[in-house]
């Protein structure tokens, strides 16, 4: 069974662990390791998760499957972006899912998550950080 819970603070290690694995996977064949490893040192780590995670502009979400978690997601409501003229919309900065879960649906089942909680917050649309 999944589930989807809101992260806190303490799950801030668990978001680097999931991050730097399942980032790094995902990007692998898109850009250089010395890009990669660029990207995620400054943004996958106890200090930058933690200040993210505290900032209550950032909606984190761990998605676990049979308890385990294997995935996250980083919403952020309210987010103008120049080519979208609807408003409000909300950001998904962030959505990744273990590669030992693909084909799973739980990327599928996160996003959903998303995306109602984004309706449910008067969104009128949602933009994938790229």
């Amino acid at each position: 069974m999944n589930s989807v819970r809101r992260a806190t603070i303490e799950d801030c290690k668990l978001i680097v662990r999931l991050g730097k694995r399942s980032v790094t996977y995902a990007h692998r064949d898109s850009c250089p390791p010395e890009i990669l490893k660029g990207y995620i040192e400054p943004n996958y780590n106890d200090r930058a998760i933690t200040n993210d995670v505290s900032d209550k502009r950032n909606l984190y979400h761990i998605i676990e499957n049979e308890g385990e978690p294997v995935g996250f997601s980083k919403m952020v409501l309210n987010q103008k972006q120049a080519d979208i003229h609807q408003q409000p919309v909300a950001k998904l900065d962030r959505i990744y899912v273990l590669r030992e879960y693909y084909g799973r649906k739980l990327g599928y089942e996160l996003f959903t998550f998303n995306a109602n909680l984004a309706r449910e917050n008067g969104q009128q649309g949602i933009w994938l950080d790229g």
